[in-house]
């Protein structure tokens, strides 16, 4: 198969689960349910935290930013796939192809970073209880805040750089819902001049080295957790926290499985199903996760709904 050369002008075909025809209309229902759960319960959370004096908390100011990253990483990529099962043509432009690239790699990157900066967070408040207050200081969570941001968007920058010097060969068809790094990596020329391999260090990178970070910190956790003497404060730590490492399994498993695979071994298949998770399931279900057992959120609800306040 030969080059091409790829413009503003080209297409590629996304073929989405069309190798499963007779999902394409159940899936279309459940990511619709799952889509709309995911910006009621983000878009919740978000105004809560803002609305709710009593969460102006360092832990709630990155669960905002989370959310709100949750908000944008699901919508880079489920409207285009809502579109691509409800109707037959399933293209999508080089340009827009690239910028679905370079916003789902940004998106998810920041995530990873944030996500260890909210278990140290924990670490602190757990830890460091007497000093949390002036180690979690306003000045430090807003600087920590844009070097998640920065970091994604900069990690992004570099791999969407790299990828679109590779020569791309054979046909513009990606077996995938939406324009992904290992399905993109498919279409690139043997000859990448270890470009493929700088991009794996990257990836790992920045998903290895906060997801080691973060387990060290819960040991500390763990084990500081196992010290305190009240059963009650013991319980409230660990709900919190294992909150705090749900969120984190679910997304880092999902990740490290999809981009640690060297290309030869990526499987298109149970990268879509992987990618269904981490983009559209795992966004829905953590406000769900953070706030179920959160006695803070739903006291700030009900008081943002009117519910139990004294008539007198």
């Amino acid at each position: 198969m030969g080059s091409f050369n790829t413009s503003l002008g080209d297409s590629f075909i996304l073929l989405s689960f069309s190798d499963w025809p007779q999902l394409e209309p159940i899936l279309f229902i459940f990511i619709s349910v799952f889509y709309s759960l995911t910006l009621f319960g983000n878009s919740t959370i978000i105004a809560l935290s803002v609305l709710d004096p009593q969460l102006h908390t360092p832990m709630y100011f990155f669960l905002c930013h989370l959310s709100f990253l949750d908000l944008c990483y699901t919508t880079s990529t489920v409207p285009q796939l809502l579109i691509n099962l409800h109707r037959p043509d399933h293209t999508i432009t080089y340009g827009g192809c690239v910028a679905q690239l370079f916003m789902v790699l940004a998106l998810g990157s920041t995530e990873c970073v944030l996500l260890l900066v909210m278990a140290f967070d924990r670490y602190a408040a757990v830890c460091h209880p007497l000093h949390y207050t002036t180690i979690m200081h306003p000045q430090l969570c807003l600087f920590l805040a844009l070097v998640s941001w920065l970091g994604g968007f900069m990690n992004s920058l570099i791999q969407t750089g790299l990828m679109m010097a590779m020569p791309l060969c054979g046909l513009r068809v990606l077996n995938h819902f939406f324009c992904e790094m290992p399905v993109f990596l498919k279409l690139a020329c043997e000859d990448t001049n270890g470009t493929e391999a700088k991009m794996l260090v990257a990836r790992a990178i920045i998903l290895v080295v906060p997801a080691a970070l973060i387990l060290g910190s819960y040991v500390h956790i763990a084990r500081a957790v196992l010290r305190v003497k009240s059963v009650s404060g013991r319980r409230k730590a660990f709900g919190t926290c294992g909150s705090h490492l749900l969120v984190v399994s679910l997304f880092y498993g999902s990740a490290i499985y999809t981009y640690l695979q060297p290309r030869s071994s990526y499987s298109e298949s149970q990268g879509k199903f992987a990618a269904l998770f981490y983009t559209i399931v795992s966004p829905m279900l953590n406000p769900l996760i953070y706030t179920l057992r959160n006695k803070d959120v739903k006291e700030a609800l009900r008081k943002v709904l009117g519910i139990g306040r004294d008539s007198g």
